[in-house]
């Protein structure tokens, strides 16, 4: 028994802990506080069994990687006052002489900054043609919080074109359009399955959009395969009083250790004073098998698009140019300028906010399937707006298309164009929000790519979509950024199975789905700066109990909450039976028999029966060939 304490207290010793993004070192320093408090429990330990030890653990097993050499000192220094502080608590003769060792244990024991992936010339400029993976030092576990910077051009802005373009090419397992942290993540799975190495486990503090589509693809080979499990995962927590907006930051954390294995899902169920240095929170505990999106259960990554859904959803366009977008006013001078075949190309436009908000008196001019030279002489007055206040901005951008065709939105969404034209209205919802809300907009509104738009104009559609059923399926099946639900549509949308609905049920889904979108914009058009998220927000305080407030009351009553509410409870109903489910299923069960359903519909689509939701447009594009 001695003698395994020993050997417990040695390893304790010589493990070597690495946080590759370390800034100023607080993981580390936590990292080394709990081993020394776990080495005092092995000495105790060693001297009630008769034996006799000495403190080993210090800074020297603890690593780090920085690009700042600001910071990179400084983390030095924290671990080696922290140490220090730990030691001389009980032993002010502890201190070693010197005071201060030199382990070189930040970046290799430079401090000039570590760069990452960029060599450099002779000259001093970046070479982008021969980007290098950069060496991390060996270790037995590897810990973080990698930068929240983003994605994409959140990326660019924060770090380089260079940097950004250098970091692709060197790791192209890692898609575009990932969120920088998930660079680290992709980084300790590779050395975590390398051979010989001397890891055992790594977990990081990321963003909690890491269940968001590209970022799952860069944990679904290891996790899929079997060859990684994830031991624990937080999915979202509060990042609490360490930022100005904690209320909007949310985190997930996630431990990840070779082979397959169960592990613990820790979800947050209540939480409070997050802006104190003590916040209140509640945990759940689930143990089992940790999916792709961080949930134990229903592997929901498992339910595949279907081709019932096909070609009907896409996000709205993608502007880039603001001189693209103009007031109602310019709006009416371009048409009165150009005639009334200007309306073709003068056409209102909606954000995603403004889906949930109040819409704006905006309007966009969109060139999409015309030529410069159609657009110009076409419409001249138009042209040369966007000549003047685009042409200039697309001028600067880095991508040659959009110089190009600066003419032309970045995103026109041609493909989606088509389902459009014989329909009169869509079904539109935001990509982030709090509430889900299904609406139709009319076909002349131009959503912008907050937007999904799904087109489709039956108010059976919008009544399913608007239901319980599929609003779990969408938690489930989406990420969330920051507190709010993202709705992806190819997560999403593309493998949702809908009810095999008889005609009568058709015709009261409907009914009741024409209902709810009619009440909600009569209110909306009735109560003055009423928004959507007000009566979504009015509705779960009037079934939580907490309208209290005279005042509140009275608008509630006059945004017309209390049908909106019940709408949406024979919604909820009628969708289920339409299912042919009992309509008080918890959400787990929803999601579980969702999937089963994904699976036997792409079996059924397999063998050539096909659920077409729009089969007058789907059939003959994406129907059997020849």
């Amino acid at each position: 028994m001695l003698s395994a304490a020993h050997a417990f207290h040695a390893r304790l010793a010589s493990l070597r802990i690495l946080d590759p993004a370390c800034g100023t070192g607080n993981f580390l320093y936590v990292a080394m506080e709990n081993l020394m408090r776990l080495e005092g429990d092995v000495i105790e330990t060693i001297r009630q069994l008769g034996g006799h030890a000495l403190p080993k653990v210090g800074p020297q097993q603890f690593l780090g990687l920085e690009l700042n050499p600001r910071a990179a000192v400084i983390a030095e220094l924290v671990l080696w006052i922290g140490w220090l502080r730990w030691r001389m608590k009980n032993d002010p003769a502890a201190a070693p002489e010197p005071v201060l060792k030199q382990f070189g244990n930040i970046n290799f024991g430079g401090h000039a900054g570590y760069d990452a992936v960029l060599r450099r010339k002779p000259t001093g400029e970046p070479d982008t043609d021969h980007p290098m993976i950069p060496d991390w030092p060996e270790a037995d576990f590897i810990v973080g919080n990698p930068p929240f910077i983003g994605k994409g051009s959140q990326m660019r802005n924060a770090l380089g074109d260079d940097y950004v373009e250098a970091l692709w090419k060197a790791n192209p397992r890692v898609p575009k359009s990932a969120d920088f942290v998930m660079q680290w993540w992709d980084r300790a799975a590779d050395i975590l399955l390398s051979k010989d190495t001397p890891l055992a486990r790594f977990g990081f503090v990321t963003t909690n959009s890491i269940t968001g589509s590209f970022n799952r693809r860069v944990m679904e080979p290891y996790l899929k395969s079997g060859d990684l499990s994830l031991t624990l995962a937080i999915p979202d927590h509060p990042w609490t009083k360490a930022t100005r907006d904690a209320a909007a930051v949310r985190i997930a954390m996630t431990v990840a250790a070779r082979g397959e294995s169960d592990g613990s899902l820790v979800e947050i169920t209540r939480e409070a004073g997050l802006d104190t240095d003590n916040p209140d929170l509640d945990e759940r505990e689930t143990l089992g098998r940790i999916n792709l999106d961080l949930s134990v259960g229903t592997d929901v990554s498992f339910a595949v698009p279907l081709k019932a859904n096909s070609g009907l959803s896409c996000n709205g366009m993608m502007l880039a140019g603001m001189g693209f977008k103009i007031t109602k006013s310019e709006a009416e001078k371009f048409i009165r300028d150009d005639g009334e075949d200007a309306r073709k190309v003068v056409r209102p436009h909606i954000g995603g906010g403004e889906l949930l908000k109040r819409p704006l008196d905006e309007y966009v001019i969109d060139f999409a399937h015309l030529s410069e030279v159609q657009a110009r002489k076409r419409f001249p007055a138009c042209y040369q707006h966007v000549l003047a206040k685009v042409k200039p901005e697309r001028d600067e951008n880095r991508r040659p298309a959009l110089k190009r065709r600066w003419w032309v939105f970045a995103e026109p969404r041609f493909t989606f164009r088509p389902t459009l034209l014989d329909i009169e209205r869509y079904i539109a919802t935001t990509r982030t929000a709090k509430h889900r809300v299904f609406q139709f907009l009319a076909v002349e509104l131009v959503p912008n790519h907050e937007i999904i738009a799904i087109a489709l104009d039956d108010a059976f559609c919008l009544g399913v979509l608007s239901s319980r059923i599929h609003c779990e399926w969408a938690r489930q099946t989406g990420a969330t950024l920051e507190d709010r639900p993202r709705y992806n549509k190819g997560q999403v949308f593309d493998p949702f199975p809908f009810p095999d609905a008889t005609p009568a049920q058709r015709a009261v889904i409907a009914e009741l789905a024409e209902e709810l979108d009619a009440t909600r914009k009569a209110a909306l058009a009735e109560v003055p700066k009423l928004t959507m998220t007000e009566i979504y927000n009015l509705r779960d305080r009037q079934r939580a109990g907490q309208l209290t407030d005279l005042i509140e009351v009275e608008r509630a009553s006059a945004a017309r909450v209390g049908i909106v509410a019940r709408l949406h409870e024979q919604i909820d109903a009628a969708v289920a039976a339409a299912y042919g489910w009992p309509d008080n299923l918890p959400p787990s069960e929803v999601v579980a028999r969702l999937v089963a359903l994904n699976a036997t519909r792409a079996a059924e689509e397999k063998a050539g029966t096909v659920r077409w939701l729009r089969p007058e447009y789907q059939q003959p594009r994406f129907g059997p060939k020849g």
